[in-house]
């Protein structure tokens, strides 16, 4: 396992343990920022797709605020950058 995957699997645990997610996709998009002065330290970009209750209600900087709260840990050392959309079941849905 490389340690993108392996990044991405703590990425994926951590989000599990703090939503009930009905839909999650993480990317590494890292490679479309090669040379990138803030990727020199070490840290990834990432795109993440999530989809869960607890998002229902809030407004975006709210569902931002909650998904770096739950990838606390890993910002700045292994996430120097992150896309989010996050959604509730029903905006799927619908």
């Amino acid at each position: 396992m490389s340690i993108n995957q392996q990044r991405i699997a703590a990425f994926d645990e951590d989000l599990r343990k703090s939503f009930q997610i009905h839909a999650l996709k993480i990317e590494d998009e890292s490679h479309l920022h090669a040379g990138h002065a803030g990727a020199a330290s070490g840290g990834g970009h990432f795109r993440l797709e999530i989809v869960a209750p607890e998002f229902k209600g809030l407004n975006l900087v709210a569902r931002h605020r909650a998904v770096y709260a739950a990838l606390n840990r890993h910002i700045p050392k292994e996430i120097h950058a992150l896309t989010i959309s996050a959604l509730s079941p029903d905006e799927i849905d619908s």
